[in-house]
């Protein structure tokens, strides 16, 4: 991969949308929100969070409800049961694991044996954990989620038939990781304004001489 490509690709988008500050993240809470974002909105996830934490005072209170109560509680976030499941499950996981509902110890563990912890716990993938560590620790790790996925492969950043996992392989050893956290948002912002998943409109878009999508469609 053309690592010019990639600097100048950075620079476009913090120039399009200014370069994203880390902002200090409770882990846990971080985690959850990022669970109840599989498959919606985020409106609707963040709706969801914020009912959750109306309705318990901490997450103690949380683990004691019944998943029913919890999955009431999240509704607007979608898969209700499932996600109040592996919330319920995580919650208690951590707790036994580091005797309360936190997950400060991670900052002391290697970023792999963080990964592999995180991973390890309920309807935690890849890319939650990534979001968790990268935003909550500053661990060096490129989320992808479905925006940077598809912003990624039409700019030619990684191969078009790249994987999820393959793309946060490359991405990772491409970009320079004090980049990461920038990307990562600013190529989610480009996506849902700009580079969308249908009708992405090449007018308007501040990287079409560097997109190979964009390229391809202008060839006779």
């Amino acid at each position: 991969m053309d690592e010019g490509k990639v600097n100048e690709c950075i620079r476009i988008l913090e120039e399009q949308y200014g370069e994203p500050l880390a902002r200090r993240v409770d882990p846990v809470d971080l985690l959850i929100m990022t669970m109840l974002s599989q498959n919606t909105s985020d409106t609707n996830s963040l709706r969801a969070f914020g009912r959750l934490k109306d309705v318990y005072c901490n997450y103690e209170d949380l683990v004691a409800a019944s998943e029913d109560a919890i999955a009431d509680t999240i509704r607007s976030g979608g898969l209700a049961e499932i996600k109040a499941h592996r919330i319920a499950k995580t919650l208690s996981k951590i707790k036994q694991d580091a005797g309360a509902i936190a997950l400060d110890f991670l900052a002391d563990m290697g970023k792999e044996d963080a990964m592999k912890y995180l991973v390890s716990l309920p309807g935690v993938g890849p890319k939650t954990a990534s979001v968790v560590l990268l935003f909550a620790f500053g661990f060096p790790f490129m989320p992808v989620d479905t925006h940077v996925h598809r912003v990624s492969r039409r700019l030619g950043l990684v191969p078009e038939n790249a994987s999820v996992e393959k793309s946060r392989r490359i991405l990772e050893q491409t970009v320079p990781p004090q980049k990461y956290l920038s990307l990562h948002l600013n190529l989610i912002r480009h996506g849902r304004r700009i580079c969308r998943a249908r009708n992405p409109q090449h007018e308007k878009c501040a990287l079409r001489s560097h997109c190979d999508c964009y390229l391809r469609s202008q060839k006779p």
